[in-house]
């Protein structure tokens, strides 16, 4: 049999309760691994455990999950492997669901399986409980004791590098009476308190002693939260098939030390404490070896859309040999509305950028570099500025459109006798993240003094209008 934790809860990602229309900001990402601690009225025939986590709304109880662990054989005592990443916020009540189930088969259907108890929280009980580790009692079944369920929580730092590792070992011990081993090994992360999570788990290598385990990557904020100096412990056992691995031996390392690769540094001994207590001639249990380390960044669909400017996947990439997307766009438009300007003086801002000195996120900066002056002589000394400013920004999320249309709106205001008129081009990928915020900076602007219109992709400034009129654009306040 198995078990399985089946885990509602009621936070954002999720969507939001669906009788409310109110959409809250999120924050930090937290890593919630989670354990069971059954107590002893749980019968023994439960044996693989499986947990499931989904938003819990008290008056929308069908909500979809949010997702669930792996199964784990033979244990009462489970540690899951899998963990939850997330979204924080701390201003919003985040209700949290937990369900454990018995595993009957593989049907995904939690009816073709045993309930074993629930337990509910909210996020920011988790985080705020000593040292962000919640124990709760599972519960859910009339007259029974279920157990309990660990929690655990930690805010995830902004690192998306993936290492990947390869081990091998050299004369473990043998375990088994008619054979030799079948090791495999069990990576912990220390967390802040001191103690440890299970992060990974190797395959099982069947009947040696000397084992070479197969390459795994794994994401490095799961391994040692970008500490590279935090402690990685690892289990090294002999796999059973009803579940009582036996321990073979431990040892210690830190990423610091992998990153160092193949070489005499990380070679390490196994050791058992028990056999080392009681044996005064007693070495080692044996050696693991890292065979090899890399690490690489990994990359999401934004880096492809937004994309450092020196990769050709990037629409800001600066070809010696043609103008990329964003240059065509400002060209094609510029060469044509340059001609309705008497001096041919253009302001012209970046938006979604870290700038320097600092590396702060700006969403009106001076492509030119100076914030007193901001106008580049014609189009072709924007076109320039933009392709300079490249070589010295990071391009950065998120995109917000309203910082710039208030730039722009203060510009006008200074205009009272209406001698003057002003044109905003927005160019873009069609990625916008503040919606409410740019009406509502359209919204404020003087309804005289703006039309606004779409070009390039105009299903990003099209909702912002109606027709061109402004019907239908309200304010968002009062």
């Amino acid at each position: 049999m198995s078990l399985y934790l089946h885990v509602p809860i009621s936070l954002y990602p999720h969507p939001p309760c669906p009788c409310s229309h109110a959409f809250a900001p999120m924050s930090h990402h937290l890593y919630v691994p989670m354990s069971l601690c059954p107590n002893h009225h749980i019968p023994m025939s439960l044996s693989l455990p499986h947990v499931f986590l989904s938003p819990h709304y008290p008056c929308c109880p069908r909500i979809p999950q949010f997702g669930r662990t792996e199964v784990i054989d033979n244990s009462l005592n489970p540690d899951f492997l899998h963990k939850f990443v997330l979204d924080y916020c701390f201003e919003e009540r985040q209700n949290l669901r937990f369900d454990l189930y018995d595993v009957d088969s593989k049907s995904p259907d939690l009816s073709k399986h045993d309930f074993l108890g629930q337990a509910f929280c909210t996020l920011g009980e988790i985080v705020g409980s000593a040292g962000s580790r919640l124990e709760k009692p599972l519960t859910g079944i009339l007259g029974k004791k279920c157990g309990t369920i660990i929690l655990l929580a930690e805010e995830l730092v902004n690192c998306r590098d993936v290492a990947t590792l390869q081990f091998c070992a050299n004369k473990l011990d043998k375990k088994d009476f008619f054979g030799k081993s079948d090791p495999f090994m069990v990576f912990y992360r220390s967390n802040e308190d001191g103690t440890f999570t299970i992060c990974h788990k190797t395959e099982v290598v069947r009947n040696t002693l000397n084992p070479v385990w197969a390459a795994f990557a794994i994401p490095v904020c799961a391994l040692c939260n970008g500490d590279h100096d935090r402690a990685i412990k690892v289990e090294v056992y002999d796999w059973d098939r009803n579940g009582s691995h036996d321990f073979i031996g431990e040892f210690t390392t830190s990423y610091r030390e992998l990153a160092r690769g193949q070489s005499h540094f990380n070679v390490y001994e196994v050791v058992n404490p028990r056999k080392k207590m009681k044996k005064k001639k007693y070495l080692n249990s044996g050696t693991v070896t890292l065979l090899s380390f890399t690490v690489e960044a990994e990359h999401t669909f934004l880096d492809y859309i937004r994309g450092n400017p020196s990769q050709p996947t990037s629409l800001h990439y600066l070809s010696p040999f043609q103008l990329n997307a964003y240059s065509l766009a400002l060209r094609a438009v510029g060469d044509i509305i340059q001609d309705y300007d008497s001096d041919k003086m253009f302001p012209a801002l970046g938006f979604g950028a870290k700038v320097p000195p600092d590396g702060h996120v700006s969403h009106e900066f001076p492509l030119n570099g100076d914030a007193s002056n901001p106008a580049c002589h014609g189009i072709a000394g924007v076109l320039e500025a933009y392709q300079r400013s490249l070589r010295h920004v990071q391009l950065y999320g998120p995109t917000n459109f309203a910082p710039v249309v208030n730039h722009v709106a203060r510009s006008a205001a200074t205009v009272l006798d209406g001698s003057q008129y002003f044109v905003l081009l927005i160019i873009t990928d069609g990625v916008i993240s503040d919606m409410a915020q740019t009406k509502e900076a359209i919204v404020n602007v003087r309804p005289s003094w703006w039309h606004c219109g779409g070009w390039w992709h105009p299903w990003v400034l099209g909702p912002l209008a109606n027709g061109g009129s402004g019907k239908g654009l309200r304010p968002l306040r009062g």
